[in-house]
């Protein structure tokens, strides 16, 4: 009796079922050993001084003003000298280190904000000649880039770039050339980089309103920006919020646009950067006051990710309308919302999708000095199948991802099952909680309590996972792990959506007529949901390829055994030339992404769905 309350308490279910304990018991040992434990690891590093618990690596941030400084020292902009004439130079005021950082942040989520909704509203709500085309273009920012796009964004702001070209020399629309750099040069590459995950947010939620209620409000007497603001708005609010905090995060944790713009002293006085030296150096070893402000970034960007799920849930957004299927409310645009699209939609896309057409045309030539690139040549793409060193990061890659896929379909596959279909349980929510925080765990933070909790903690230490040991140290296996935790929100939500569409009356019919929980959930389950199961794996796949943070930081350590990204990493701040061969990695692993949405797309025969917390 005592067991079945105990197991009916724990797991949902009166009686012990092995399948049942083993859906909730592998994910939450395998999240609590390599999510919570390193991350409890490096907060006892961080709060510790000569053997004591102490406050001293913290006092040590917050007390220097090279961490924290209230008075800001250096310019937003001002007029330099540049080549013989004057030009506009965006820089950034310091506040220090960990206000840069918030800063930033803070200043990438509104403009991703105003630049994805704005798009999403007019993709949703208006019908116009090339709207097909310019779908498809809002889709090319989502290829993913690393370090190279934002060597190409780089470009593009340079006295001589693009920009200069069209607004200043032809256009005459900037009294003088504009530069940006330093902090503002971070933000506008952020910006650029992040602002589709905001836009398929809030187009999935523009148009899921239902149109009725707006309706409703017009024969009110609302029309216009008041309708907009009072109706559409709090409606999609949800989705666009959702959007701007995964954003912000990213921002925080981001390392390829400090890496480009680390020219500038203050592009390295943020905190995704402070860490990353740490590791590139040999600082990291034993030095508490990294942990301290791996941290300070993991508690921002946890705040963030609590507020949006907090503030989602506070109001109500139900729409009581919502019954059958409707058709989203599209309408011609009006003269001048059509100027508006043809004069500032359009030359934004443009703008915005240049750092990945500028990949592709750094691949193909063999130099890049003032607005284009020169010299055709195919010698960079045939690189990546000649050049061992190439080779062999690539190959990296495919089998560290391979490996994460597999784990994270496991991990991904049980913790829904558990969650979802036995929601009375206590561990559920526990369960649920803890597949999707690593959403909002950073990158950096992740390879911060990973270097601490292998290098210290038995039996770990001084084996293939310990960094410190140079000799024995095997990167594939700390990266795997790190991967199988950063990625496994994205399958674990598409197969939790599968679940929530099978009913569970299917399964119970197929135990009620003989079969097992286990026989249940293989011949009738698995292949119902088979399709966000793979949709899953495939995305989770695309960004384990173009993991950043961990893959340049862990995977740094040893060349041997260096994925793509780091090995792109070395090369964009190599010698000159450099550049072209990641740029013809970064368009391998945009042809990578191209195929998997492809494919994604013919077999679930659906378009890829939003990204988002809530």
């Amino acid at each position: 009796m005592k067991v079945s309350k105990w197991s009916e308490r724990l797991f949902g279910t009166p009686l012990p079922d092995p399948v049942v304990i083993t859906s909730f018991l592998f994910p939450l040992l395998y999240l609590v050993a390599f999510l919570v434990i390193p991350v409890i690891v490096m907060l006892g590093t961080a709060f510790e001084y000569n053997g004591h618990l102490s406050l001293y690596w913290f006092r040590s941030i917050f007390g220097s003003s090279y961490y924290f400084n209230p008075h800001p020292s250096d310019y937003l902009v001002k007029t330099i000298e540049y080549g013989g004439k004057e030009v506009y130079h965006f820089y950034g005021w310091d506040f220090g280190v960990v206000l840069n950082s918030i800063l930033v942040s803070i200043s990438v989520m509104i403009l991703t904000t105003l630049l994805g909704t704005f798009f999403a509203f007019i993709m949703a709500r208006y019908d116009f000649p090339g709207k097909n085309i310019m779908r498809v273009l809002l889709f090319i920012p989502l290829l993913v880039t690393p370090f190279v796009n934002v060597v190409v964004v780089k470009k593009m702001f340079l006295p001589d770039g693009i920009i200069n070209w069209i607004f200043y020399e032809h256009l005459h629309l900037f009294p003088k050339p504009i530069w940006i750099d330093g902090l503002v040069g971070v933000i506008i590459a952020q910006t650029i980089t992040y602002y589709p995950i905001v836009y398929l947010n809030a187009y999935a939620s523009f148009i899921n309103i239902d149109p009725s209620l707006e309706e409703q409000a017009e024969n009110l007497g609302s029309r216009g920006f008041h309708l907009f603001r009072t109706v559409t708005l709090p409606l999609a609010l949800p989705g666009i919020a959702s959007g701007a905090i995964l954003v912000g995060i990213f921002s925080l944790e981001d390392l390829a646009a400090p890496i480009v713009f680390q020219g500038s002293a203050i592009a390295k006085k943020l905190m995704s950067y402070q860490i990353y030296s740490s590791f590139v150096s040999g600082f990291a070893v034993g030095n508490p006051q990294m942990a301290a402000l791996a941290l300070i970034m993991l508690t921002i960007a946890l705040i963030m990710f609590l507020a949006v799920r907090w503030y989602v849930g506070l109001r109500q957004y139900a729409m009581l309308s919502k019954g059958g299927r409707w058709k989203p409310r599209v309408a011609k645009p009006k003269w001048w919302q059509a100027l508006i699209i043809a004069f500032v939609a359009v030359p934004l896309l443009l703008i915005t999708i240049f750092p990945q057409i500028g990949v592709v045309l750094l691949a193909f030539s063999k130099t890049w000095y003032g607005t284009w690139p020169s010299g055709f040549t195919l010698e960079n793409m045939k690189a990546i199948v000649t050049q061992p060193d190439i080779e062999h990061v690539i190959l990296n890659s495919v089998l560290y991802s391979t490996a994460a896929i597999v784990i994270i379909i496991l991990l991904s596959l049980t913790a829904s099952y558990a969650s979802s279909r036995f929601k009375k349980a206590k561990l559920a929510p526990i369960l649920d909680s803890l597949a999707t925080i690593p959403i909002a765990v950073p990158g950096i933070v992740i390879a911060m309590s990973y270097f601490f909790f292998f290098s210290t903690v038995p039996p770990f230490k001084g084996s293939i996972l310990d960094p410190t040991n140079l000799l024995y140290f095997f990167p594939g296996a700390a990266l795997i792990l790190a991967y199988s935790i950063r990625r496994l929100p994205f399958a674990a939500r598409s197969i939790s959506a599968g679940l929530q569409q099978v009913h569970v009356s299917l399964e119970e019919a197929a135990m009620n007529l003989g079969a097992g929980r286990w026989k249940a959930l293989t011949s009738i389950l698995l292949p119902l949901i088979s399709l966000n199961l793979l949709g899953g794996a495939m995305l989770s796949f695309v960004y384990c390829m173009s993991e950043t943070s961990v893959g340049i930081t862990l995977g740094s350590i040893n060349s041997t055994w260096y994925p793509i990204t780091a090995k792109m990493r070395e090369l964009i701040i190599g010698a000159v030339g450099s550049a072209n061969l990641a740029a013809a990695l970064g368009v391998f692993l945009m042809l990578v992404q191209i195929t998997a949405i492809v494919i994604a797309n013919i077999i679930t025969k659906q378009r890829y769905s939003f990204i988002g917390l809530t």
